[in-house]
């Protein structure tokens, strides 16, 4: 009895092994398929999502041809509202300092952590441009964020909040451009560009009722509007996720640019970048233009404001809380 019992658990310590390595290719197996379902599955969903539609009111906005309505247009697309800066692939300083028209045809680049997001052509050119898009279409894609498809609009121009007085002269100055024709490369997304879009990109419209006007003054209230629904300051000066929501508090530094500089903080913090500049030392400093070339500050753009406008932010800047977002020092 012994010896066959011996002779059993002798068995068993031979075959013990086998049976573990069986039993761990056998789980090894079953987690993969459960893993290769799941990533089939994931890429499938994440494929049909990719074209999503959503719906938005077409705001009641008509291109006029009144001349002051179209200069103001113009003041905005040529300065605060820097459409310049990444609707053009040229020198843009250089023609405005010449006179010359600014080619808003688009092409310009972003690469960014997504793939590459490349700008849209806004002249009238009917082919590749908004020549054949209505008033309506062209003012919901600034103001809810929806392209004339029913696609979501990825959120780098966020003039949602942009007074119909203002969209107005910003659509009419674009309709008065000479159209040029060039087709811009359809956006190149990765992986996560992919997932991005599918999961975390949806349209973006006002915080609240927008005004029909918003009248110019040196007060803080006209530079929170300047700041925050024309400029963008916050889009770079307020760190973001990669879909483009904010995740620290309202203007005090973002995230790192593509020249390896930090948009610094601008709230009163201690450590604000403005925190000990006079108002007249804020207005000097635009005035310069851009100092550093890898600086992604649309300087050249801003420098075109006028001095109430500078007075206005100036001001409003001083109203903003101090708070500060890691990683972002004073520079």
């Amino acid at each position: 009895m012994q010896l066959f019992q011996r002779s059993i658990f002798t068995v068993y310590c031979n075959i013990k092994p086998l049976i573990t390595i069986y039993m761990i290719k056998k789980i090894l197996k079953w987690t993969g398929i459960i893993l290769l379902v799941l990533i089939i599955g994931v890429t499938i969903v994440t494929a049909s999502r990719q074209h999503l539609k959503y719906d938005a009111a077409y705001p009641d906005i008509q291109a006029s041809k009144d001349t002051a309505v179209i200069a103001r247009g113009k003041h905005f697309v040529l300065g605060l509202a820097h459409c310049t800066e990444c609707h053009s692939t040229t020198n843009a300083d250089s023609l405005i300092n010449i006179g010359k028209e600014v080619p808003l045809s688009g092409g310009f680049a972003f690469v960014l952590p997504v793939g590459t997001i490349y700008s849209k052509n806004i002249t009238p050119d009917k082919e590749t441009g908004i020549g054949n898009l209505t008033d309506g279409e062209i003012a919901r894609v600034l103001r809810y964020g929806v392209h004339p498809n029913g696609e979501a609009v990825f959120d780098f121009m966020p003039f949602h909040n942009m007074s119909d007085e203002d969209l107005t002269a910003v659509i009419s100055y674009l309709r008065t451009l000479q159209p040029v024709k060039n087709k811009v490369p359809d956006n190149k997304l990765n992986l996560m560009g992919n997932a991005v879009k599918a999961y975390m990109v949806k349209p973006v419209g006002p915080s609240g009722e927008v005004p029909a006007s918003v009248k110019p003054d040196t007060t803080a209230v006209y530079g929170k509007y300047l700041v925050l629904s024309v400029g963008n300051c916050a889009g770079c000066h307020t760190k973001r996720d990669m879909s483009g929501a904010y995740i620290a508090p309202l203007l005090s530094g973002g995230g790192p640019m593509a020249g390896g500089l930090m948009p610094p903080n601008l709230t009163n913090d201690a450590d604000g970048r403005i925190y000990t500049w006079t108002q007249q030392q804020f207005i000097d400093r635009f005035r310069k233009g851009k100092v550093f070339e890898q600086s992604e500050m649309p300087w050249n753009n801003f420098k075109r404001m006028t001095d109430d406008e500078l007075k206005a932010i100036y001001k409003f800047l001083k109203t903003v809380p101090a708070a500060k977002t890691p990683d972002v020092a004073k520079k």
